[in-house]
């Protein structure tokens, strides 16, 4: 089952892209010569006007196929003969309906919750006592956060929402001794602490998170604001994985890939208590799927989008293009290098499954 709903989610989040791309280039005037759901064998497929839609047996991938996009034509309508800013439309887009769908898909998953959380700190770890006092076991409360404090930056990392805390407080504090640097909004003013210590000091605690954050009653504007806040952190955990990969700070075994993926997905769907919580559980790991390969599809490596857009740029700048036979070659050696990097990680995704690591 989780396999065909991890088949499921990856032909959603690949057609959604390539209909980005399909649908500025008809918008742009650019010959598109097919739009293909899924890779492989053709099971379906029906010419309309001067395109062709296919319906391929393997849902992990699609394409729109442009005409001119590698090589020069003489149809006026091709894609290297379209105005430039049209072109950079086109490539972009795709990337675009990524993270459309992604906020999408966080927009429902925030309707799931009972109130929609934010990074206001509400409450600290602590009793109340019988004369009214409050005896405080959070350790953050006493290195100086206050009730009200939003919380901007930890350790220099920006925090959107709890995603960001979760994913700080997995990560070892930037002091040796423990402390954290952090930075809040407090009565509109910033206030900035070079040593903050968290930690629960209540009996029978370990939780380093000290602190309780405000939640808001659901309506329109706090479920879009809530939303666009998951989605900024998403992004900004997603572009600090691929930093962490590109300097070396990700051991090689902990790289994934698509089988990785769809194991997880597998284990989400059978962890999940009852059908809402999957529901929920698969709206986002979706949504961090569809944004992760929206950025992904942005760096400006060769093969990708992010690599045309960056022929597009020189371009610009040299106020003519690259001979498309040349940017043809570079195109693929970055799709070999793809293709090699993707072996690997299915490499890693199947050692792991065998060992049980």
């Amino acid at each position: 089952m989780g396999i065909v709903i991890a088949l499921i989610i990856f032909g959603l989040i690949v057609t959604v892209h390539e209909f980005g791309h399909f649908i500025c280039a008809k918008l742009s005037g650019i010959n598109v010569l097919e739009f293909s759901v899924g890779m492989g064998p053709k099971i379906i497929q029906k010419k309309k006007g001067e395109t062709m839609y296919s319906l391929r047996a393997l849902p992990v991938g699609g394409y729109c196929a442009m005409e001119g996009e590698d090589s020069d034509t003489e149809d006026e309508r091709s894609f290297r003969k379209a105005k430039l800013w049209k072109r950079m439309i086109v490539l972009a887009a795709g990337a675009f309906m990524n993270f459309v769908l992604g906020f999408v898909l966080l927009i429902g998953m925030v309707c799931m919750m009972d109130k929609v959380p934010t990074n206001k700190i509400s409450g600290f770890s602590g009793v109340r006592n019988e004369d009214g006092t409050v005896t405080y076991y959070a350790d953050s409360y006493k290195s100086g956060l206050e009730h009200g404090d939003v919380i901007k930056k930890i350790d220099g990392t920006r925090v959107f929402s709890v995603l960001d805390l979760n994913y700080i407080f997995t990560m070892k504090a930037s002091n040796d001794d423990g402390t954290r640097s952090v930075t809040v909004k407090r009565d509109g003013k910033t206030v900035s602490f070079t040593s903050v210590k968290f930690k629960d000091n209540y009996p029978g605690s370990t939780d380093e998170i000290d602190f309780g954050l405000e939640r808001l009653d659901k309506n329109p504007l706090t479920v879009v604001k809530g939303s666009g806040d998951i989605f900024l952190s998403m992004s900004h955990i997603v572009g600090l994985s691929l930093k962490q990969l590109a300097t070396g700070k990700v051991e090689k075994e902990e790289v994934s890939g698509p089988v990785g993926v769809v194991s997880e997905i597998n284990e989400v769907a059978k962890e999940s208590e009852d059908k809402k919580d999957a529901l929920f559980n698969l709206l986002y790991i979706s949504a961090l799927i569809t944004i992760n390969v929206g950025i992904f599809n942005l760096l400006p490596v060769p093969g990708l989008d992010g690599g045309r857009l960056l022929f597009c740029l020189i371009e610009l700048v040299r106020r003519k293009p690259v001979k498309p036979e040349h940017e043809g070659y570079v195109h693929l050696a970055g799709m070999f290098l793809l293709f090699g990097i993707m072996i690997f990680a299915t490499y890693n995704d199947i050692a792991r499954i065998i060992t049980g690591g």
